[in-house]
């Protein structure tokens, strides 16, 4: 079975740094992993994602360029989000995506519970 577990979510002020993990175990052959955020009322979207390629190459949402990296430690099984500079628009239920699967849900297959970040100003 494959299980996400996201942890390292919490409050922060404006300005701030939260660092998310998620450890996954049960994957295999997966290309691609992602993080994405869903505030109250609105949309889930990605916000980064990272292939499994030779130079690991990432992607991420305009609003975060320069704030966020994401990364992984393949001997860990686990992805990390680094957030620095975060703003109170950051505030977001944020998720872990493994595994691209077209045919499901925001074309990810297997998912975590998410993991809670609120920013005040």
């Amino acid at each position: 079975q494959v299980h996400l577990v996201e942890s390292g979510g919490g409050s922060v002020q404006a300005g701030g740094s939260l660092r998310l993990s998620c450890t996954t175990s049960g994957l295999s052959n997966c290309r691609r992993m992602a993080w994405f955020r869903q505030a109250p009322g609105l949309e889930r979207g990605e916000v980064a994602h990272i292939d499994s390629d030779s130079d690991g190459s990432a992607s991420y949402v305009d609003s975060v360029k320069g704030r966020f990296t994401i990364s992984k430690d393949n001997a860990k099984n686990t992805l990390f989000l680094q957030m620095n500079s975060l703003k109170p628009e950051d505030t977001a239920r944020y998720y872990c995506a493994a595994c691209r699967m077209y045919s499901r849900p925001y074309g990810y297959g297997y998912w975590g519970q998410g993991t809670q970040v609120t920013v005040s100003s």
